[in-house]
């Protein structure tokens, strides 16, 4: 380095104080610090609750089904392969070319008495990448092939204890142990020695491919069964971090504005105030960091018995995505001096005679144009839609992670745009909702990162609902619980869903051999639960398909006997004389190109398999084009249930034949476990299978949980923020009051602003969600577009209209109070 550029630099630091002046304004930010950390309370507490709400959120995400990883054990890559003649080869070229391997071999096996299955699995217990997925109760693992483990689940459905002798499926085994699947307590097995397996029906192999190197594209034949792990960062927590930090750093430098003109005034260089405010930044986000990941911790430990319990699978307390939150806690702190970098940038500008008179510099007019806001909405869209297109082949994964970006980059810009528009559209309003529009616009530092803020957390909420009632709006795909929890389902042999039943499926061996008999089977398990409600099933070789190809059906055709419709309370004089179906599922009676199969082409039982398909309009004699459905509300919803029947009209005018093919039982309450293990035993004994209620959720559950999550973080953001205009705007509070201004009109101006803000929030976050669901089902080959007419409305409204009005009214209630000091400027 040459002299001239020493002197330079040396000149350089005299100019700006050098180390010493350096140093004597951090010891004196720090000390401002210190003593106003009330002033700041409301932007540690944004900081605060935003990395508490990330932390928490990071780890619900990761640890609920299925927890990240689940699956994959400690490995990148999984191959799940058929069970067949080419298994060997298959697994060798894996080995070949991938290196160590850990194989686990599953063998579907049915449960006596019941539609649910559990896994004969040999597994090695000590395997390379297979150890997080298997632990030991009690007991100890399998060593050889007269011993196996089993899950609880197992156990108390077989009721085995360890070093009982279990007789199934023709062999005899000890049990050695308990186990289960840290990953998914759902996850029913009986663990036996590897090679302990004869045919397995489903072969899982785990490795981790050399780094660098695309194993599916590498495996020929076998690539189609890989599967890589991918793991995701929540970007969106780290977002409101930095968005919430921006406008509190403004109210901050506005706040000591006259502080920092004086340190001007006595000759600090621009660089040195500039240091002040940045300094003060960091010192808010290390201390912000620290009380957050304390604060999310201590939530996150009292959280998690609870959703242990929900999630069915092990969590340990410290078992946390550390590459999530440990960014988090940095962010935290680098998102705070960069956005206490633009207020002090701004805070040199003001001159130091304006600096001291305390008054804010006008703000200057940025005219910006909403165009690339906009455009990366459209190209959001379009990489979204391509991922729709994509996700039958498994691809569009990087389309659609990148269209998600894009669209919280589109909120972040059109955020300060929409706050033009309600100004605008408030011209005409009274004074008081005037002054607080035109204030939100003209400072749109602080309250654009404050509705940007709000538009992410309802363009969560809003997304969930949307997905879900597209989702569960599918009426040819029905989705929700399969019955109501009063009800058990019973079937005759091959009349279920589990393996070795429904159409074409071996029926079990049993005793009872006749309908009769079934039928008093049926009676005597509705007696142990109490209940005189038995409403017989009959099937008539009857099922529906859609003509458009990747739109099938799914759920039973059942017969409309004159029992099934008095048991709902249908009256026939309720039911069109040429209705072919009645179904409950909305929407389906005005869909289009339906075609009603019977025969060989209703896979001869009805059940839930879909005949070959048949060209538009079908062929007479094997199916009716363009059924006559009806929509009958009266029938029970459950996806198992008789949600959907054939009319005696269609069965008499197609030549059907009817047979039972079970009985739905409707008992006063819920069975409990040990009434439900008696009639699995009993329908067993008989050959037959029972179905109770689920454990999936409906979409009210998911609806209500997503829409009240959006409000509340919502609120959050925007109680925090009023605060921080209002305090930054307690000057024109007090002028407004000093020339006569009632509470009134106080009251106004911050219902105004809270109301503005909310609904700003709601309707681009609303809006976003719509792009991201649209663009993603538009060319979706599996969910297709017209399921978005499922609009959650109820939820959307709590959102777009009643938040921003609980919003309206809370900021009203609390902004009646008169500014104290009235007369006198406060000294800070």
């Amino acid at each position: 380095m040459s002299t001239a550029l020493l002197d330079h630099k040396a000149q350089a630091g005299a100019r700006n104080g050098g180390v010493p002046a350096r140093r004597a304004v951090i010891r004196w930010s720090w000390r401002m610090f210190r003593r106003e950390w009330r002033q700041q309370m409301l932007v540690l507490a944004l900081i605060v609750v935003a990395l508490a709400a990330t932390v928490v959120g990071a780890a619900v995400a990761t640890n609920t089904p299925p927890p990240a990883g689940a699956g994959f054990g400690t490995a990148q890559d999984m191959a799940t392969l058929p069970g067949g003649p080419h298994l060997a080869s298959q697994i060798a070229v894996l080995q070949q070319d991938v290196g160590p391997v850990d194989v686990i071999e599953n063998q579907a096996v049915a449960i006596p008495g019941s539609i649910n299955t559990y896994d004969l699995r040999a597994q090695d217990p000590h395997g390379a990448f297979g150890q997080p997925m298997l632990s030991l109760v009690s007991g100890h693992y399998p060593a050889g092939p007269g011993q196996v483990a089993v899950t609880d689940g197992v156990a108390a459905t077989f009721k085995l204890t360890v070093g009982d002798m279990w007789h199934q499926g023709g062999q005899t085994r000890q049990v050695v142990g308990i186990v289960q699947n840290p990953q998914s307590l759902l996850d029913e097995f009986a663990l036996v020695a590897p090679g302990q397996v004869s045919t397995p029906s489903q072969v899982t192999v785990l490795f981790t491919a050399p780094r660098g190197k695309n194993a599916a594209a590498s495996l020929g034949s076998v690539s189609q069964y890989v599967v890589t792990r991918h793991d995701a960062l929540a970007t969106v927590g780290l977002l409101l971090i930095a968005l919430v930090a921006v406008g509190g750093f403004t109210v901050l430098a506005q706040r000591r504005l006259r502080s920092l003109g004086m340190l001007g005034a006595l000759g600090a260089t621009d660089t040195n105030i500039r240091l002040v405010v940045r300094v003060n930044g960091v010192l808010v986000g290390v201390v912000g960091a620290l009380a957050g990941t304390v604060l999310g911790l201590a939530a996150w430990l009292a959280y998690r018995p609870e959703l242990q319990s929900s999630a069915h699978h092990l969590i340990g307390p410290f078992q946390l995505p550390w590459v999530v939150i440990g960014p988090a806690i940095a962010l935290a702190v680098v998102a705070t001096y960069f956005a206490a970098s633009r207020p002090a940038r701004a805070i040199t500008r003001i001159p130091i005679v304006a600096a001291l008179s305390g008054r804010p510099a006008p703000p200057k007019q940025v005219h910006r144009s909403a165009l690339p806001g906009v455009a990366l909405f459209v190209i959001a869209a379009a990489l979204l839609s391509y991922s729709g297109r994509s996700n039958g082949n498994g691809g569009g994964a990087l389309e659609l992670i990148l269209g998600i970006v894009l669209l919280v980059v589109a909120i972040i810009l059109l955020a300060p745009f929409c706050l033009v528009v309600l100004a605008r559209l408030g011209r005409r309003a009274p004074i008081a909702i005037r002054l607080a529009l035109r204030d939100l616009a003209r400072y749109r530092a602080r309250s654009g990162s404050a509705l940007s803020a709000i538009s992410l957390g309802v363009f969560i909420a809003a997304l969930v609902c949307v997905l879900t009632a597209q989702r569960y709006g599918n009426v040819l795909d029905y989705a929700g619980p399969n019955v109501a929890s009063n009800q058990v389902i019973v079937y005759t042999p091959g009349g279920g869903n589990g393996p070795g039943n429904g159409p074409g499926g071996s029926s079990p061996s049993g005793t009872a051999s006749t309908p009769r008999a079934q039928a008093a089977v049926a009676q005597n398990i509705a007696r142990g639960l109490g209940s005189n409600t038995v409403i017989e099933l009959d099937q008539a070789g009857a099922n529906l398909n859609h003509a458009a190809a990747g739109r099938s059906w799914s759920g039973p055709i059942y017969v409309a006997t004159p029992q099934l419709l008095q048991a709902f309370g249908i009256k026939a004089s309720d039911v069109n004389p040429d209705a072919d179906i009645l179904t409950m599922r909305p929407g389906l009676s005005g869909l289009s190109d339906m075609q009603l199969l019977y025969g060989d082409n209703g896979n001869g039982s009805g059940g839930n398999g879909n005949g070959p398909p048949t060209s538009w309009p079908c062929p007479k004699g094997q199916c009716l084009a363009n059924p006559v459905i009806q929509q009958v509300g009266a029938l029970p919803s459950g996806t198992s249930g008789p949600n959907t029947v054939i009319t005696e009209h269609a069965i008499h005018a197609l030549g059907l034949h009817t047979s039972p093919s079970g009985w739905l039982i409707q008992a006063p309450h819920p069975p409990t476990a040990a009434q439900i293990t008696d009639a699995r035993l009993t329908a067993s004994a008989a050959g037959m299978t029972i179905e109770t209620k689920s454990s999936t959720p409906s979409s009210a559950e998911i609806l209500n949980y997503a829409t009240a999550f959006g409000i509340a973080l919502a609120l959050g953001i925007l109680a925090m923020t009023i605060g921080l205009i209002r305090s930054e705007t307690a000057r024109d509070l007090r002028t407004l009051a000093a020339t006569g201004a009632s509470s009134f009109t106080r009251r106004e101006l911050t219902a105004a602003t809270a109301f503005a803000l909310a609904l700003g929030g709601a309707v681009l976050g609303t809006v976003a969600a719509y792009v991201a669901a649209v663009g993603y089902a538009w060319d979706n080959p599996l969910d297709g577009l017209s399921e978005l007419s499922s609009v959650p409305a109820r939820q959307l409204l709590f959102i777009g209209v009643g938040m921003p009005v609980v919003a309206a009214v809370v900021g009203w209630l609390l902004a009646g109070r008169e500014p104290a000091a009235m007369s006198r400027q406060p000294l800070e």
